[in-house]
């Protein structure tokens, strides 16, 4: 195997494509729309030119002139002679089942087709595309100007040039720590003498939420920061919310209660207004026996799906979201180390978790389980 190579589009915080980086492959470019999702992949030493730090929307000329230009820096000062891996993970809006707001999203799901141009241009040995269940059969507009399913677009594109694969997995059942049911396609230059169905992540037994966080220790104080890992936390919360789950066994909703008092409500006008379950995995306590649940990227709130701890009144820490979703504990969210952060006084400590919290949050959520890119990397590094 030549030089270890990848680009990567759609790269939020890079969570996913950390796989490919704990695998000995080298960034060359990496896109992502959103400063400080990229300035996240920075923290953590992704690239090794500045420039290979790619921020702009894909649709536009200049961004995509730029991704060619490292390839172009590379092939000239890293004797580069071609990129092993593209990885794309196109925005999902329009196509998630969690989406009860869809609009026409067929231009916003032609990145999908910027991406399959891309991979024609750069013509790399192999490339995996990301996303959720009903990705193949959703509709995008190809460069021909026809709107088609996504799964056709592909053939279009890179069936002469790529042997292609596609499965739909849930990522539990592949070594990721939580259930999330997704769409993987792979495919593989025809010059390449390997099967793209041998690069697939292996399926394995899931695990239990208390075998991934069950050693964690308990949070029962609000604000509470674990002294030995600041991204172990109990994050803050409307005090008389507590009173809506703190009396939930395993399994239970707050709308579940019989007690009135602690049925989730919200003030109008002065007036308290109860609030309707549209989501069954609101407010629900999740259980220890069973698997993670799916993580999404509303995990500060209760009232988002599946968010709260099987027995502490809180949602989950930073750090339990990041066992769920196979995150190692050497990806850094900040330019100081986990032992410079918990050395911090306490009132700076919360500071940098208020700051932050938010968009850690949404990065995990956003994100592939690094373990199944880990995974793909590793099988094209021994094919």
């Amino acid at each position: 195997m030549d030089r270890l190579t990848y680009v990567s589009l759609f790269s939020s915080a890079g969570v996913g494509c950390y796989g490919f980086k704990m695998e000995g492959f080298e960034c060359v470019a990496t896109n992502e729309l959103i400063s400080k999702r990229l300035d996240i992949q920075r923290f953590n030493k992704k690239c090794k030119y500045e420039t290979g730090y790619i921020q702009g929307d894909i649709l536009q000329s200049e961004t995509k002139q730029r991704i060619f230009d490292e390839i172009t820096r590379w092939q000239k000062a890293e004797a580069l002679s071609e990129v092993t891996a593209i990885i794309a993970t196109p925005p999902c809006q329009g196509m998630s089942v969690a989406n009860h707001k869809k609009k026409d999203e067929s231009k916003r799901n032609s990145l999908v087709v910027e991406s399959l141009l891309l991979i024609k241009k750069i013509k790399p040995k192999f490339f995996i595309l990301e996303n959720v269940r009903a990705f193949l059969k959703t509709d995008c507009t190809d460069a021909d100007g026809k709107n088609k399913p996504i799964s056709e677009a592909i053939q279009a594109q890179l069936n002469g040039e790529y042997n292609i694969e596609y499965k739909i997995l849930n990522f539990k059942n592949h070594g990721s720590n939580s259930s999330r049911t997704r769409t993987l396609v792979i495919g593989v230059r025809k010059d390449v003498p390997i099967a793209p169905a041998t690069l697939f992540p292996q399926e394995r037994r899931e695990k239990s939420l208390k075998q991934i966080i069950g050693k964690l220790p308990s949070l029962k104080t609000m604000g509470e920061i674990y002294e030995s890992d600041i991204y172990h936390s109990f994050r803050k919360y409307t005090p008389e919310m507590r009173r809506w789950i703190e009396n939930l066994q395993e399994g239970e909703c707050a709308f579940d209660n019989t007690d009135v008092t602690r049925l989730p409500h919200y003030y109008k006008n002065g007036q308290k207004v109860y609030s309707k379950n549209g989501n069954g995995d609101k407010y629900t306590r999740q259980f220890w026996n069973k698997p993670a649940p799916c993580i999404h990227t509303r995990s500060d709130i209760l009232a988002s799906q599946n968010t709260v701890h099987p027995s502490d009144d809180r949602v989950f820490s930073i750090r339990e979201l990041m066992l769920m979703m196979t995150i190692p504990a050497t990806f850094r969210w900040s330019t100081k180390s986990v032992k410079e952060l918990n050395a911090l006084p306490p009132e700076e400590k919360q500071k940098y978790i208020t700051k932050h919290d938010t968009n850690i949050r949404q990065s995990i959520g956003e994100a592939v389980p690094t373990e199944i890119f880990r995974q793909i990397a590793e099988k094209i590094k021994i094919a």
